[in-house]
């Protein structure tokens, strides 16, 4: 029997304060009211006892209730144990009385929801491109044939009046013959002392036409002087950049407006990020953005949202955010990928803050403090009064996550206290004890077996997902991020006979998932797929949660603390060793699995810790 023991415990310190908590709430209805007649209440209630059967149960999957012990636990394994029954006067379902010696036992801690303004990090990717306001196209402004080529190689610098080739052409020549001729016949005229407009207007054309072909004035000077004419023309540079773009090629024949190079100041740079359609409300013209490039590890570069582009990405569900950059060290390369962040103020709203002296704070809990399943998000509350401690269960709405809180819209007040370590250990005695807990409430979906086996095939087609992109193989992922697509697009399940909050989060999730893989499939590279994928992950395990996984044993979802600049990723995969998605072979095993589903029958979640 100690062998037994030793093996339910082994690794799991924790379970010994479970069983604790379970223990002191068997000591809590046996207690009675107390007084005179203490002995016939406990003669009652021992009694009762002993007329009530004997359940068993599994210490690490509490939902198993058996009448016997003649199996072992059907999900791990386990021998089971006695299921003990508990409460207290005055108590509800949902409620957990403990000594302050049985809190200090099990861990617990708790904080006070608290008013405060917090920022939230926005994340986005994108690369840098060439400022367009600073960019010109060179082209021919005489047809002819290129002898010559000053600027070969896109890439090359070039100043302000620089030499970029030279253009051979019949009609220049015949256009500076014209010229002189004019110019001899405005001398001859003046000389005789009759001034004609004819010759005036003569010159004056032919003097234009070659400026306009891009001749400076002191060549055309040259030629009304006689010094000469030219067969080329040489072309010039008419601003300082870089060559991004070259078409000519010497002994081309090239016809006027020919584009023969594309130079830009790089000077100022544009960096074009990727925003997603759920945070266009918390993004302004003017707002600060830091950014970071895998090029200069560990330097963080900076600008400012010039401009959002009034039109979405229906293919990727994005919206384009322009941010102009100052790049006089030219370290900023057109086509750079790029990880851009913006820190926002939020409000009690959820909406952004200019002035925090015109806006209410919101209402905020610490990260640790929410059990988060499927659509729900669960709190443990602790009553207000003296004497031992009561815990219960209550369902919050929660705003979006900011830093290392969450924001609450509803359930919670200014002040009262929130379980923020232990509250699975408190949950876990409520299963116990028999009583329902906030996280298997027994309100589970009943969906139709077509949703969960549907879900399954897109679940097979995510694996191969997670895998490539922790193997670092970008064409891999794509290729598989397409078959969740196809695997999603499949999902065609009756809704007619569920609750209309079920139709709500099942068209929530799925649109969500729909986003996400677009945004997988269309990201340019494997960082920009990394950062997609993490949304795709949430809501999938989510409607898995809710709606089953069909004839899948066992999901396991897992958690990278360091993910993202240290905020943290969850994913889903089918073995037990960590494969970190979203670092790959740099850090492949960051991470430890956090929550299993292990009910293939129904959207119930049975979660735990590892």
């Amino acid at each position: 029997m100690n062998e037994q023991w030793n093996r339910i415990f082994k690794g799991r310190p924790w379970l010994i304060a479970v069983l604790l908590l379970a223990a002191f709430g068997l000591g809590f209805s046996l207690r009675g009211s107390g007084g005179g007649n203490s002995g016939h209440d406990h003669t009652e209630t021992a009694q009762a006892v002993a007329e009530e059967p004997t359940q068993w149960t599994c210490s690490m999957h509490p939902q198993i209730i058996l009448p016997s012990n003649d199996q072992k636990c059907p999900i791990c394994g386990m021998d089971l144990i006695p299921l003990e029954t508990g409460g207290g006067e005055g108590l509800g379902p949902r409620d957990l009385k403990l000594s302050e010696t049985a809190a200090a036992l099990a861990d617990i801690s708790t904080a006070p929801v608290r008013r405060e303004f917090v920022t939230r990090d926005i994340r986005l990717v994108g690369k840098v491109s060439a400022d367009e306001t600073r960019t010109r196209t060179i082209t021919a402004r005489v047809a002819g044939r290129l002898d010559r080529l000053y600027v070969d190689a896109t890439g090359q610098t070039v100043t302000r009046g620089m030499k970029l080739a030279e253009i051979y052409s019949p009609e220049l020549y015949s256009a500076q013959a014209e010229l002189q001729t004019a110019a001899k016949a405005a001398r001859a005229a003046q000389d005789s002392g009759v001034r004609t407009q004819t010759a005036q207007a003569n010159l004056k054309s032919a003097t234009e036409r070659l400026r306009l072909w891009g001749m400076t004035d002191q060549q055309i000077q040259d030629i009304i002087d006689g010094d000469g004419i030219s067969e080329n023309l040489t072309l010039r540079s008419p601003v300082a950049g870089v060559v991004v773009g070259r078409q000519a090629t010497q002994g081309d024949y090239v016809k006027t407006g020919s584009v023969l190079y594309t130079i830009a100041d790089l000077d100022r740079v544009w960096v074009v990020l990727e925003a997603f359609e759920s945070d266009l409300a918390l993004l302004r013209s003017g707002q600060p953005v830091d950014f970071s490039t895998r090029a200069y590890p560990g330097r963080a570069f900076d600008g400012e949202i010039l401009f959002i582009e009034p039109v979405l990405d229906e293919r990727t569900r994005t919206v384009q955010v322009r941010v102009e950059v100052e790049n006089i060290d030219g370290l900023l390369k057109p086509g750079m990928l790029v990880t851009g962040m913006v820190a926002v103020t939020v409000d009690a709203e959820g909406q952004p803050v200019t002035d925090q002296a015109d806006a209410r704070a919101p209402l905020v809990i610490p990260e640790t403090a929410p059990l988060l399943t499927g659509s729900r998000a669960v709190v443990y509350v602790r009553a207000p009064g003296e004497g031992d401690p009561v815990f219960t269960g209550r369902e919050v709405v929660l705003g979006p996550h900011a830093g290392d809180v969450y924001l609450v819209f509803s359930g919670l007040s200014e002040g009262e206290l929130v379980v923020t370590r232990g509250n699975f250990k408190i949950d876990s005695a409520l299963q116990i004890q028999a009583a329902p807990s906030m996280m298997n409430p027994g309100d589970s979906i009943q969906a139709d077996p077509c949703f969960g086996e549907g879900l399954a095939k897109v679940l097979d087609a995510y694996y191969p997902l997670q895998t490539a992109l922790a193997a670092d193989d970008d064409p891999a992922a794509l290729a598989a991020a397409r078959r969740v697509a196809a695997a999603l697009g499949n999902l065609d399940c009756p809704t007619g006979d569920l609750p209309a909050a079920a139709v709500h989060n099942w068209a929530r999730l799925t649109d969500a998932m729909a986003q996400g893989t677009a945004r997988t499939i269309a990201a340019e590279g494997i960082e920009q797929r990394r950062t997609a994928f993490e949304p795709l992950s949430d809501n999938l395990w989510d409607a898995l949660a809710k709606f089953g996984h069909g004839p899948e044993g066992t999901v396991r979802r897992f958690h990278c603390p360091m993910a993202f600049d240290n905020k943290g990723a969850n994913w889903i995969q089918a073995g037990e060793t960590t494969a970190n998605p979203y670092y790959g072979s740099a850090m492949l095993r960051c991470g430890s699995q956090e929550e299993v589903l292990n009910n293939p029958s129904s959207g119930a979640t049975s979660t735990e810790g590892s």
